[in-house]
């Protein structure tokens, strides 16, 4: 009796624990929105019934909205931030500050209601904090209905209107969006500067305005033979709306975010991939050379998304939009803003935001490397892939990475490096954020890649957006699928690499005559990282030799090499031991260099003592 007690309560606690984790729930959301444009006054009316899906285990007292438009105002924190020189965003600087009213960027929340009873609400800057009348319970759905207003603030940053690339509305971060609930709380992030962090759901959007403009956006068109502009199927007569306004509908399903953008000057090119995926160039014709790259963008993109499926997993939704708004180049889910003369690269980063970021829906404020970062690491792939299929101009290379392992360690040894854990808005420098975010998030893989070889790498890779896409995974959630695809342990590498400053220098101590038919050599582990290293041996004649030293702390070893050679395995490295020594079965006479990480892929940070040469 004893033990049935024990193994029944073994078994709850279990479950408990399983509930708990983090990918055990999650929020979700199913938003209608009828937005009427006001385009001449930069207005907008709009309805909003949100049904909100509180999926945890907690009783919810309290809910909280975004309100974005309300930062493009003066003394805004987001103004404040930016007059400080150190953290500033070029783009930004003090434009902010210097708008006139009409310029100024506002949402007004008329009504709200849960469940049909009015909620108590306050508005904080850029976060609307709603009291409830009744707590919404656990596994529980409510309908909150809100009319609200709004003024789309001067293109300052991202959203807004009359941008400096012509666009008349580049609408992001523009209607009150719930913040998300997960594990940890929640996540009511003022609009400072960055990230986004949003929660699943399916939209419905009608947005009312003018005839006149042309409309890209998140989502599939409803009503596209009422529209036409080029969105109809082929085939399909246009029956022109009456009245001086057309309404476009458009829904988007699993999705976390919505934008669209509005100019009558787009030219809009349709491209329908073999899979059926629809691609879509909304871009306002302009130079001959900027023109002639958006209209050779539909086939590059076309012969890219192949690899990037087959590389980085399948793209499920039905189409994808690329459109010139905002101001350089950002993400949001089935779409992208480009300015025109964004080149093909971030034609081909932000686009990998659809991945890291538009279906794996990390916290970005927490982890902004796992969103930036990795999508530096899969630009460069897929860039170095064009290259190699002659798609585009340029010279493909064998290692596309090297270039952010030499950026990483230039600062790292410049002193002014953060840690990765940083929220992404409480960096003390806009370098330090940049480097964290995007130069060592990518660095971070190219480490792995390194540690478990290639082969391994790239289909942890794929594990990683199978199990996780339309989920928010942690650090801990993917480096725990790197170590169930390898089998190695690596919680030590995000420890070190992640949570400190600590850096990697490894060295030759000496290579010598042991007997007369062995070699002793002896590696000095210099930095205060530890890392596996591969060694590299050329022999008199040329020939080559590959030898691998794990770590203790891995329990294992990576199975193959990067280039496909055959790689001998040496004896562990135990971490807290600087200097490691072993016997190469071979006479010192034949030994001519001897080489750590011969490849440059490891992050070391003084390379002067990597090599021994006779």
């Amino acid at each position: 009796m004893t033990k049935q007690i024990f193994f029944l309560l073994f078994s709850f606690f279990s479950t408990i624990a399983l509930i708990a984790q983090p990918d055990g729930w999650q929020q979700r959301v199913e938003y209608k929105m009828d937005i009427n444009m006001d385009a001449p006054r930069h207005q907008l009316t709009g309805t909003q019934q949100l049904k909100y899906f509180n999926n945890s285990p907690d009783t919810l007292h309290r809910i909280f909205y975004h309100l974005y438009f309300n930062a493009f105002r003066p003394g805004s924190m987001m103004d404040m931030y930016n007059r400080d020189p150190k953290r500033a965003d070029p783009r930004v600087g003090d434009r902010i500050k210097n708008l006139k009213e009409s310029e100024y960027g506002w949402h007004k929340i008329k009504s709200l209601k849960c469940n049909g009873k009015a909620a108590k609400y306050e508005v904080n800057e850029t976060i609307l904090e709603v009291t409830l009348a009744e707590p919404i319970l656990p596994h529980s759905t409510v309908t909150l209905d809100m009319e609200f207003s709004s003024q789309v603030p001067l293109q300052v940053r991202r959203s807004g209107r009359d941008s400096k690339g012509g666009i008349d509305f580049s609408m992001s971060q523009w209607y009150p969006k719930m913040c998300e609930y997960d594990y940890q709380g929640w996540h009511a992030d003022p609009y400072v500067q960055r990230e986004f962090y949003g929660v699943w759901g399916d939209f419905e959007v009608n947005i009312t305005i003018d005839r006149k403009y042309m409309l890209g956006a998140s989502g599939i068109l409803q009503n596209s033979a009422e529209i036409g502009k080029g969105y109809e199927p082929e085939g399909t007569a246009v029956r022109p709306a009456p009245g001086d306004k057309y309404t476009w509908r458009w829904k988007a399903e699993n999705v976390h975010d919505f934008s669209w953008a509005a100019d009558p000057d787009y030219k809009h090119i349709r491209l329908i991939r073999k899979d059926g995926v629809e691609l879509h160039f909304l871009y306002q014709p302009g130079d001959k050379d900027m023109s002639k790259k958006w209209e050779a963008a539909p086939k590059q993109m076309d012969r890219a998304m192949d690899f990037i499926n087959k590389t980085f997993g399948q793209y499920p939704y039905k189409a994808y939009s690329f459109i010139q708004a905002g101001d350089g180049g950002m993400e949001y889910p089935m779409a992208t803003f480009l300015a025109g003369s964004a080149g093909l690269g971030t034609f081909v980063h932000e686009w990998m935001h659809a991945w890291f970021y538009g279906m794996l829906g990390n916290n970005e404020s927490l982890y902004p490397w796992m969103d930036e970062g990795f999508t530096e690491y899969a630009e460069s792939e897929v860039m170095n892939f064009l290259k190699k299929e002659k798609v585009i101009s340029g010279t493909p290379v064998d290692d596309p990475h090297l270039s952010a392992v030499e950026q990483y360690i230039s600062f790292a040894k410049s002193g002014r490096e953060e840690v990765m854990t940083t929220h992404a808005d409480h960096y003390l420098t806009a370098s330090a954020y940049g480097v964290a975010a995007y130069v060592k998030g990518h660095v971070f893989l190219t480490q792995l890649q390194y540690i478990m070889g290639k082969p391994i790498f790239d289909r942890a890779m794929l594990r990683y957006f199978n199990t996780w896409k339309f989920k928010h995974p942690n650090a801990n959630d993917f480096i725990r699928i790197m170590e169930k695809e390898s089998g190695l342990e690596l919680d030590w590498f995000k420890e070190y690499f992640v949570q400190t400053l600590k850096t990697i220098d490894y060295g030759v101590v000496s290579v010598k005559k042991a007997n007369r038919k062995q070699t002793k050599i002896i590696l000095q582990r210099a930095g205060d990282m530890p890392m596996p290293i591969d060694l590299l041996v050329t022999y008199k004649g040329g020939k080559k030799k590959y030898f691998t030293i794990p770590l203790s702390i891995m329990l294992g070893e990576k199975k193959s090499d990067k280039y496909g050679n055959d790689i001998t395995v040496l004896k562990d490295w135990r971490w807290t031991h600087p200097q490691y020594e072993f016997l190469l079965d071979d006479k010192f006479k034949k030994v001519e260099s001897l080489e750590i990480d011969a490849s440059k892929r490891m992050a070391d940070t003084d390379r002067g003592n990597n090599r021994w040469k006779k």
